[in-house]
């Protein structure tokens, strides 16, 4: 497998743990893209016009790129902040309705933006590794950050509440449960975790423009979780690594592949309804393996 394959697969991954975590409180936000968008947009601003980020070493320096990661993280957790608070009052289709427009609004106004790229984008963003080996190792660590996060939220009591909101919110608040702010935390949470997959995105592709943050990514970053399950973090994870490499493991076939890519996120659902990782597999685990 090519080394750049798995590092869009890690993106893939995180991309999709970004759509797991508002479903975690059974909301159905598609606004990952646009969260995405702006921090590959800060990225590569930040990087291709302010020169002191640059340094003189011939390679971009990593704590640039962790900086980057920090005000793209910012920015988006108070946009997600502000947003959350009016779109997460609706419910089910209507919020993924709403956050696809704001997914291309997001998109438009860029578009129409001589100083954020325009329609061409931003080209020759500095790279900060010699070759695709440097974002793998970079993206796993991202990765393996963001899935312990994630487990340890699934284990402590915040976690336990937006899985209470998820099976039935008027229960969970009856039982005394903030469900408007557990909401609001996963929903900053997922656009801070989609941001700096964009920051390492722009670096890996070395131009970013509108395109990359679109409705398209609003369903395919969803599949990642219909596919892989949306009962724990493994299941985005899986689901992302899986439905990113296989449109280029087909490849092979030709033009088949994408048909064949269709096929299986049509027939995934079917025989699996919730996903790889299921409760049933979850709970043969949890009766097979050693407690921790």
């Amino acid at each position: 497998m090519e080394t750049s394959l798995f590092v869009q697969m890690l993106i893939g991954a995180l991309l999709g743990l970004s759509v797991y975590l508002p479903l975690r409180c059974g909301q159905l936000s598609l606004a990952t893209p646009g969260f995405y968008a702006i921090g590959g947009t800060t990225a590569a601003l930040l990087s291709t016009r302010v020169g002191a980020l640059g340094g003189s070493d011939p390679t971009y320096p990593i704590s640039s790129v962790m900086l980057e990661m920090l005000l793209a993280g910012l920015l988006c957790g108070l946009l997600a902040t502000g947003i959350g608070k009016v779109v997460l009052r609706l419910r089910g289709v209507y919020l993924a309705i709403a956050t696809i427009a704001l997914v291309e609004i997001l998109r438009v106004t860029t578009l129409n933006q001589e100083s954020l790229g325009g329609a061409v984008g931003i080209f020759g963003i500095p790279q900060p590794f010699n070759d695709p080996a440097g974002y793998a190792v970079f993206s796993l660590a991202v990765l393996a950050l963001v899935c312990w996060l994630c487990d340890r939220l699934e284990r402590n009591r915040l976690g336990r509440a937006m899985a209470a909101i998820r099976d039935d919110e008027l229960a969970a608040a009856c039982q005394g449960i903030d469900t408007e702010r557990a909401k609001l935390v996963a929903f900053v949470l997922s656009a801070v975790v989609a941001a700096l997959t964009g920051v390492i995105s722009a670096h890996f592709l070395n131009s970013w423009n509108a395109r990359l943050g679109n409705f398209d990514a609003s369903i395919t970053t969803l599949a990642f979780v219909v596919f892989g399950g949306s009962r724990t973090w493994a299941g985005p994870v899986l689901g992302g690594l899986v439905l990113t490499a296989l449109p280029e493991l087909l490849r092979p076939v030709g033009d088949l592949r994408l048909i064949v890519f269709g096929l299986v996120i049509l027939v995934g659902p079917l025989l699996l309804p919730q996903g790889l990782i299921n409760p049933a597999l979850l709970g043969w685990l949890r009766g097979n393996l050693p407690k921790r």
